[in-house]
Parts: C-alpha cells; sequence; structure tokens
C-alpha cells in the first residue's frame, strides 16, 4: 500500500519559509509571551521552572483547567498531547484497524483522512454544501455510515469552511454514530473564534458516551508555537490514547504545560479569545472589501468562525497550479482546495496582522487578474 503523504502539511513544509506572505497557514497573529504572562509571579516562576519531564498525560493543574471547558469531565478524563495532531494519530491507531469504515467531513482538515488511508482503512466522505452555505448533507452521512462504520470524524468550526454546525446538525450527527455503533471524533480546534457571535461553539463532548474531543491551543489561541493540544473522553478508552502517547511522545514540555496553564486561566483566556475575534473580524472586514474588487474572479462565503476564507475561483487550472502562480508570481503561498477534498477552490488566512494581510492581498490582485 502506497503511503499516502500528509499534502497540506507537505505544501506548507516545502514553501512557507520561501514566500514574502505566508496565507497557507490556519491560525490568528502569533501571541508573545510578554502578552501571554500576567505580572511578577508568572515571571518568577517561569524562571525558577526546573526543566524536567512533566506528568507524562499532562500537568494535573493543566488537565484541571481543560476539564473545565466541558461539562462532566475531570481531569482524569483529559490527555495532553503535542498539539491536536498527536491527538488525531493517537485516534486512529487505538480505534481503527485495516478494513474500517472511516466517514471523514470534506471539506476538512485531511489529517484524520490521510491516517486513516494509511492504516488501511476505508474512507469515505460527507459533505458540506457550498450551495447551501456549508451546510451538511445529513441524509449523505446517513447513507455512507452503515452499519458497523468505526469512526466518524467531524471539525467543528470547521477548516477551512469557517462553518459552525447548528446544534440540531450535532444532534442528528450523534444520532447516526450512535445509529452505527461509530465513535464520533470531534476536532474543535477553533472553538473561540467566532465571527459573529462572542458564544462559544458548543462541544460534542457530553452528548454521546463513545465521543472524543479534540482541542488545542494552536488556533483560537494564536499560540501554536506551544504545540499543547488535548484529547478528551469520558471512557476506559481514553487509557489507549495514552499508551499510544507512550510511544509517540512520552511527554509534551513542562514549560509548554506551565504557559498553557497560564493561557487556560479565565481572564486570560477571555482576553485571548477577545483577540482572536478581533483579528478575525478585522481581517474579514480587509478581505471581503479586497474581494469585491476583484471583478468576480473570485468568491467566498464569509465564514462564521476561524481565521480562515475559503475561496472559489473562475479558471480551469487545478488549485495546484494557482497556488504555484500566487507563490512564484505574488511571493504569496495560499492552500490549494484539493487538499481539503475540493478542486477549484484554496484557502487563505484572513487572521493575521491587518498591515501584512494588506500587502499580501495587495500582491495578489494583478496576479488574480491574469486568472483565466
Amino acid at each position: 500500500m502506497a503511503f499516502q503523504t500528509f499534502e497540506l502539511e507537505n505544501w506548507q513544509s516545502d514553501y512557507e519559509q520561501t514566500v514574502r506572505f505566508n496565507l497557507a497557514d490556519s491560525t490568528v497573529d502569533p501571541v508573545t509571551v510578554t502578552d501571554l504572562i500576567e505580572g511578577g509571579q508568572d515571571v518568577e516562576r517561569i524562571m525558577s521552572l526546573p526543566l524536567y519531564y512533566p506528568e507524562v498525560n499532562g500537568e494535573r493543574a493543566l488537565r484541571g483547567l481543560v476539564a473545565g471547558l466541558y461539562d462532566g469531565i475531570g481531569s482524569d478524563d483529559v490527555l495532553v498531547t503535542v498539539g491536536a495532531s498527536e491527538a488525531n494519530a493517537a485516534i486512529v491507531d487505538a480505534l481503527c484497524r485495516p478494513g474500517d469504515r472511516v466517514v471523514v467531513m470534506e471539506p476538512g482538515y485531511r489529517q484524520v483522512w490521510g491516517l486513516a488511508l494509511n492504516r488501511g482503512c476505508e474512507v469515505v466522505a460527507f459533505e458540506l454544501d457550498a450551495e447551501r452555505g456549508w451546510a451538511p448533507d445529513l441524509e449523505q452521512l446517513r447513507r455512507v455510515a452503515t452499519p458497523g462504520t468505526r469512526l466518524i470524524y467531524v471539525c467543528n468550526p470547521n477548516n477551512p469552511t469557517g462553518y459552525i454546525l447548528t446544534e440540531e446538525e450535532m444532534a442528528e450527527i450523534v444520532g447516526i454514530a450512535e445509529d452505527c455503533g461509530a465513535w464520533l471524533v470531534a476536532d474543535e480546534v477553533y472553538r473561540g473564534s467566532e465571527r459573529l457571535t462572542d458564544r462559544e461553539t458548543p462541544s460534542f463532548v457530553g452528548m454521546t458516551d463513545r465521543v472524543i474531543g479534540v482541542g488545542s491551543l494552536s488556533k483560537s489561541y494564536g499560540l501554536s508555537g506551544l504545540r499543547i493540544g488535548w484529547a478528551v473522553c469520558r471512557h476506559p478508552e481514553l487509557a489507549h490514547l495514552w499508551r499510544r502517547h507512550e510511544y509517540f511522545a512520552i511527554a509534551t514540555g513542562r514549560l509548554d504545560n506551565h504557559l498553557a496553564e497560564c493561557a487556560l486561566r479565565a481572564s486570560t483566556r477571555e482576553r485571548l479569545f477577545e483577540r482572536n475575534r478581533t483579528c478575525v473580524r478585522r481581517g474579514y472586514e480587509l478581505f471581503s472589501s479586497w474581494l469585491e474588487g476583484q471583478d468576480g474572479r473570485l468568491t467566498a462565503l464569509a465564514p462564521m468562525a476561524s481565521a480562515l476564507a475559503f475561496v472559489r475561483y473562475e479558471c480551469d487550472l487545478p488549485s495546484v497550479e494557482v497556488g504555484d502562480l500566487f507563490r512564484r508570481k505574488a511571493s504569496v503561498l495560499v492552500a490549494p482546495g484539493v487538499f481539503f477534498g475540493r478542486e477549484g477552490w484554496f484557502r487563505i488566512n484572513i487572521g493575521m496582522d491587518t498591515g501584512y494581510l494588506s500587502q499580501a492581498l495587495d500582491a495578489l490582485s494583478p496576479v488574480v487578474a491574469e486568472l483565466r
């Protein structure tokens, strides 16, 4: 079986250091350590912290703060991982066997898709429908989630579209998972990046017994450099993820654990989310104004959340070729839509510093005008 490369990450690894403007990433303008910590007590603790291993499953204080983000979850129901990416990898390794059916949301971040293919699983998709504002085709989900389906993966809010499932849609997805006996894996790393409201997107955790919630500090917190994520599960299955974690990483960094504690304190978390939403809202205003000036060559549905816009272009070129044109002629890196399961689209980051974003969009305009 041929190895399935993680095409999006491969694209970014190859090119993100070679362009003037990297808009292929998916987080907001990053937070500095100075912005994160609050006062002398934090500084003193950081400077006196022994750089030994932390608790292998995450420092208890950090796990307690993560648990507090969910209803009915305790610190022993949390595994701290190296970003959400390690959590997803451990989940697929623990739950899936060759030949298992795995259902994924598309367009979507294709990590679980690729991990499951490399595991020898049968991977099928259910679609978010652009003609209905990216609402999910739940009838299709019901058709493809056949009895015995092992895992259903959703990303909510969604990457790359920014769509937020309604509570009715969430309940129906839970019902479908229960009907077919599947585990529901809910990648919720964009909770807290809502553009149209200050209400945090509800979690799937607690809606059914066979659900694993995945979170991270990378997206809505602007702390991708910490590489702190987590898996949450009220089930003995969490121990199986922990056993994989001991192989994959042994532990996360102790300093990272401490800085993550700082981020998840209620006052800091609220401040970081406010900052994130400001970045998202300002960025979308700038982007939408620019989009109107592109003479109809580009269209995009307004994202409900995330620092992302998923953009449709009006020409016959494959999205990798469009991305390559932008990279070579404008020194702007975007993410081709085919890497999310959609040809004819590209994903662009709108959450960076507005000066940086404005210069990048200005550089793109003459290249967009050449698309035929």
